[in-house]
């Protein structure tokens, strides 16, 4: 997809604790307050996980569907609202990650 999400430059824990969030999301955990909360303004089962690292809070904006945890936005938040820009860009993803995923399911 154009505009791929990019790892960002985590510090070693930072990045262990990522992981091991999305992957007990990959196994199908719901996994609630501190680490994620629901994001309904970028659309239903779309959440952030906060990870801190040192003196910066990531934040991973993302989708949990049937088959796969989409990540629409990986960024540092530095104010208590998500920038408008973030929430489109996620939205536009969502939306294009759902017409790809419905064009391969219609070709198998």
């Amino acid at each position: 997809m154009k505009g791929e999400v990019k790892s960002p430059p985590f510090g070693a824990a930072a990045r262990i604790e990522a992981g091991t969030l999305l992957r007990r999301l990959q196994q199908g955990e719901s996994i609630g307050m501190p680490h994620s909360r629901p994001m309904p303004s970028i659309g239903k089962k779309c959440h952030e996980l906060r990870i801190t690292d040192k003196n910066i809070i990531w934040r991973i904006l993302y989708r949990v569907d049937s088959d796969a945890v989409v990540i629409g936005e990986i960024f540092s938040k530095k104010t208590r609202t998500t920038p408008k820009s973030i929430i489109n860009n996620c939205k536009m993803r969502f939306k294009q990650y759902d017409q790809i995923a419905h064009e391969n399911s219609q070709t198998k």
